[in-house]
Formats: structure tokens, C-alpha cells, sequence
């Protein structure tokens, strides 16, 4: 078995400052002859810690491992259960060495693990390693990007700026359930969207997107987030995409939608009539939007 390579790090929407991150990792495991792996937990330690401050997620945990290994590094995923919680930092890197061979840990400038893991500074966690036989480096500092500010720049709407922290478009995925079918009867059938529980989803509004099919197809879409206030009463939010030009039954499929650019606020309208024709103008806005942005 080859000696590791190793980060560690919750890497909730595995963003372009984790993916400085991984970088690094990757090219210090070659040039040592190690296996880069990137470990990470099944939930945000804060669930178990204090559920009331976990937040959302911004990608699923499958979704978490495919980025990584996309990123040439192979996710491990632990259970975040009261064993790991109550690890210190240096029985932390002693499970490391043990269980996996490690002999690197690249460390981001604010990493932080085990119970005790507050009151290391990177130089410790140095120490902590030269006493098992690890190196610990710390990779490049990229300003301006982490999980929080991306879940805020999501959670208001701000879909552009969160996808120039990530590096790609924001994308929620689930599956298409049942509606009321009114879009149909007005000309603007929709895909009503179930999407994954425990993911931030973006402010409500109409927004220009990309909707992904099973198949691997894009297809424009325009996707209105919200109360539908115009024909329901009540507080309910759906998320609803108009696949447009396309025609088809995705009712009980997988969906993804990546979220390109916000064209508007949601908003009450005196008739069906008045809607419609506001549909019209976002369907062709979405198109130019897409277009002009190349996607």
C-alpha cells in the first residue's frame, strides 16, 4: 500500500480556495511518490456539536467526492460521530499515521481539527507531525472565498458571485415531482423540482439556468423560486424550471439545475394574462443571458 498524502477539511462546495488546496496536495504527493486523499465527514461537525448553527449544505456529499476526485485526490469519508468529536489534534495525527501510512498533511491557513483543535496554530500542528514521522506544509491563502460566504452569496440570490468563488455555476439538484400543471394551460410547462434536503437554495426570484438532464443534456432553462404569489396563497416555496424548447416527461427523474444569472424579483401580478405575458419576457431574456455568457 503506498504511504499517503493527506487534507482534511469538511470542503463544503469544494471551491476554488479548496481547490488551491487539493492542488497543492496533488503536486506535493508526486514529487514525494504518495497517494493524495482528501478526508472529510459524512455531515458538518456542527450538526452533532449544535444542530441549531449547522448550516446548509452547498453540494451533497456525492457531489462533495466527485469534485474532489475531479480535482485527482481520493475522497475518504468519516462518520462525524461523538468518538471523532472527543479526538484531539494529537491523537488525530496518530489515527492519520496508523491507518493510513501518512506521511504529508497540507494544511489550509485555517484548518483546524480535533477537540483541542482550537488552540493549534499551524506551527503545532508541525510539531504534532514531526513527532509521528508527517510533514505539515501549509498551502496558498486564496482571499475572498469560503463555504459561509458562498452559502450567503446563494441564500440571497447573488448566484454570479457565488459561482466566481466556486469556479462553476451553483447547481441544486433533486427530483421532479407532480404540480398543478397551471404552467402547462398558460403555454410555460414546468418541472417542478424536489431538491435534495439540507441544501441552501438560492433567494426567491427568475433566474436564467441550465437544466441538466439524466442523460448528461443541457438544456436552457428558466426557473422561478418561490410562493407563486400571482395564482397560490400561502408560504410554500417551489422551485419550478421551464425547459426551454424541450418537451418531454421528466415526472420521477433526476434533475439538476445550475444556476446562471438572477433576471428578477418574484413578484405578484393582477391577472393570469399579466403573468403570461412577464413569462414570455423572462423566457427571452433567459435565452439572451445564456447565450451572451456562452452557456
Amino acid at each position: 500500500m503506498r504511504k499517503k498524502a493527506a487534507v482534511i477539511g469538511s470542503f463544503d462546495g469544494v471551491h476554488l480556495g479548496h481547490a488551491a488546496v487539493l492542488s497543492t496536495l496533488r503536486n506535493e504527493a508526486e514529487a514525494r511518490n504518495l497517494e493524495p486523499i482528501a478526508i472529510s465527514f459524512d455531515r458538518h461537525p456542527l450538526s452533532l456539536i449544535d444542530p441549531s448553527r449547522a448550516p446548509e449544505a452547498i453540494t451533497s456529499l456525492q457531489k462533495k467526492e466527485e469534485l474532489i476526485r475531479k480535482a485527482g485526490v481520493s475522497p475518504v469519508i468519516l462518520p462525524f460521530d461523538e468518538n471523532l468529536r472527543a479526538t484531539t489534534a494529537a491523537d488525530w495525527i496518530r489515527f492519520l499515521k496508523d491507518s493510513f501510512d501518512m506521511e504529508l498533511l497540507v494544511v489550509g491557513y485555517d484548518t483546524t481539527f480535533g477537540s483541542d483543535g482550537l488552540s493549534y496554530s499551524i506551527s503545532g500542528y508541525r510539531n504534532l507531525g514531526k513527532e509521528n514521522g508527517i510533514e505539515v506544509i501549509e498551502a496558498p491563502f486564496v482571499a475572498g472565498i469560503s463555504s459561509s460566504a458562498i452559502r450567503k452569496a446563494v441564500a440571497e440570490g447573488m448566484v454570479e458571485h457565488a459561482a466566481e468563488m466556486l469556479g462553476r455555476n451553483f447547481q441544486l439538484n433533486g427530483i421532479v415531482v407532480g404540480g398543478n400543471r397551471l404552467g402547462r394551460t398558460i403555454g410555460f410547462p414546468t418541472a417542478n423540482l424536489l431538491p435534495a434536503p439540507g441544501i441552501v437554495i438560492p433567494a426567491n426570484g427568475v433566474y436564467a439556468a441550465r437544466a441538466i438532464l439524466t442523460d448528461g443534456k443541457h438544456i436552457g432553462a428558466m426557473v422561478n423560486i418561490g410562493t407563486r404569489p400571482t395564482i397560490m396563497r400561502g408560504d410554500d416555496r417551489t422551485v419550478e424550471a421551464h425547459l426551454i424548447g424541450w418537451e418531454g416527461d421528466l415526472y420521477g427523474k433526476n434533475l439538476t439545475l445550475a444556476f446562471v444569472s438572477r433576471l428578477r424579483d418574484e413578484i405578484r401580478f393582477n391577472s393570469i394574462d399579466a403573468l403570461r405575458r412577464q413569462l414570455e419576457e423572462d423566457r427571452l431574456n433567459t435565452g439572451q443571458t445564456l447565450e451572451n455568457m456562452g452557456k
